[in-house]
């Protein structure tokens, strides 16, 4: 886009007759930080008709008031005037020869300071044209300076709901302002505020608030200005002193008689460290067998129920003291054995678990086996207690044997007189009888069990061709064979 001052040359050079294509070249915009450098192009078209530059000027334009700043002039040469005398120049050595070529007349601004920032004229003045003339604004920046610190040297911890200001970070003196950002993993509340200076700048101040405490002790805070489009960063941990926070060490409830080598230490977890260490028995006087070392007790010799009882131990710091008990007991024996230690123990109550898991198991499947043997034992049909037959005394799926014959002469019990029982010789087995038949009658044998049975009531069977008269008591099998109700149901 055009400038306004580059569309004000080109009217004015328009307007005036005879007069064409004279115009002032300079960007529009420069910017540069306090302290630096910048350049500030100039530049004259001269077109044919060529004119005469009779003199060029720079000037600063603020407020609505212009100010000479540098004067190159053919005849009286070149002149910088107060305050930039020592900090502007001519960049083309050119103009200042003793004849100048004043077409370029670039002038370079160094040590920038915040008061440069204005707008700035390059005006010509030429012969028959007139005056040609452009402008420049000057934006001056100024970077922070960041600091990141401590509220105060000491930061105590005192009541959970106290809120302090613990680190604040400063970006002091910058233009623009910065943007100050906080990274860390401690919980607090921020709060941020800019400060104006006189000459431009603006100073921006972050606290960051919370509650002291041992947790937030050495905590790291890191605080993050950003400033056009720049990162500054700096970090700090926090020094939190607070008191003693003691427990005791060294009392593993197995203290028994004659035990050696025991010893209780006090632990203290404090800032700034712990000054003093005191022990105290409860109990009376401390036992002879005890010696003070700082922060241990020391128990030489065996152990004797003399040491038992309650001891406390006192840490002290700036801030303030802290104190923590324990309940000493002896026992008779130890609760473990000595030389096996508690990860033994576990290890050893581990496997026992597994063998007792073991033998409830095989136990269990015992049982299974019985029961199933006693399932198989009277289940109907099973040749397994089809082992009582008629005859030889075998199953028939043992073979067959050749039918045994009736003894020729029948001996009686001389206690029964009502009920004849004949003994059957050559059988495994004594059964009994009512009212047999004058016939061959073949023995009844139990290979598992050696009971004698009474039949009293008659039944038939026949095997190795003959009829024999048995008890309703006996259940006669497909096979041919038979068992007794009492041995069927069990």
């Amino acid at each position: 886009m055009m400038t306004l001052a580059l569309r004000f040359t080109l009217i004015t050079a328009l307007l005036l007759p005879g007069v064409s294509g004279q115009m002032v070249q300079m960007d529009s915009d420069r910017s540069g930080y306090v302290g630096s450098q910048v350049e500030l192009r100039c530049e004259f078209i001269n077109s044919n008709p060529p004119v005469k530059i009779s003199q060029v000027t720079w000037q600063k334009f603020s407020n609505g008031t212009k100010q000479n700043v540098a004067i190159a002039n053919p005849a009286l040469g070149v002149s910088v005037l107060q305050p930039f005398k020592e900090r502007v120049r001519f960049k083309n050595p050119a103009v200042r020869q003793r004849t100048p070529s004043l077409e370029d007349t670039t002038i370079i601004f160094n040590n920038l300071r915040l008061s440069d920032e204005a707008a700035y004229i390059c005006e010509y003045t030429t012969f028959p044209a007139g005056n040609r003339e452009s402008m420049v604004n000057l934006t001056v920046y100024a970077r922070p300076m960041v600091q990141m610190s401590l509220s105060t040297p000491t930061i105590v911890a005192g009541s959970k709901d106290l809120k302090m200001t613990v680190a604040t970070c400063t970006s002091a003196n910058g233009k623009p302002p910065s943007v100050i950002t906080w990274d860390t993993e401690l919980d607090g509340e921020v709060n941020t505020e800019e400060i104006r200076n006189a000459d431009g700048t603006i100073t921006v101040r972050s606290d960051y608030i919370v509650v002291p405490s041992r947790e937030t002790h050495q905590q790291r805070l890191t605080c993050i200005s950003t400033y056009n489009e720049e990162q500054y960063t700096d970090s700090v941990n926090l020094n939190i002193q607070y008191e003693p926070e003691v427990i005791i060490d060294g009392f593993d409830g197995n203290w028994y008689i004659n035990r050696d080598n025991v010893q209780l230490t006090c632990l203290a977890d404090a800032n700034p460290a712990i000054s003093l260490f005191q022990w105290r028995y409860l109990n009376g006087s401390m036992p002879d067998a005890v010696e003070l070392r700082d922060d241990t007790l020391i128990f030489k010799g065996p152990i004797t129920y003399g040491i038992a009882g309650t001891y406390v131990c006192d840490a002290t710091n700036s801030i303030g003291t802290g104190s923590a008990s324990v309940e000493v007991t002896v026992s008779e024996f130890p609760s473990f054995s000595d030389g096996v230690s508690q990860e033994q123990q576990r290890a050893g109550a581990a496997i026992g678990g597994a063998v007792v898991c073991g033998t409830v198991l095989l136990a269990a499947v015992t049982l299974l086996a019985v029961f199933f043997h006693r399932q198989r034992r009277t289940f109907k049909g099973d040749y397994s207690t089809k082992k009582q037959v008629l005859g030889n005394g075998l199953g028939k799926a043992g073979g067959l044997a050749p039918c045994p014959s009736l003894p020729h002469s029948l001996s009686y019990p001389e206690d029964s007189s009502d009920e004849k029982k004949p003994e059957l010789y050559g059988a495994e087995h004594i059964q009994e009888f009512h009212d047999y038949p004058d016939s061959r009658v073949k023995s009844y044998s139990t290979v598992e069990d050696s009971t004698r049975y009474r039949y009293d009531e008659p039944s038939y069977l026949y095997d190795c061709g003959s009829e024999v008269e048995i008890s309703v008591d006996m259940v006669p099998q497909m096979d041919g064979s038979v068992i007794s109700k009492e041995e069927w149901y069990v």
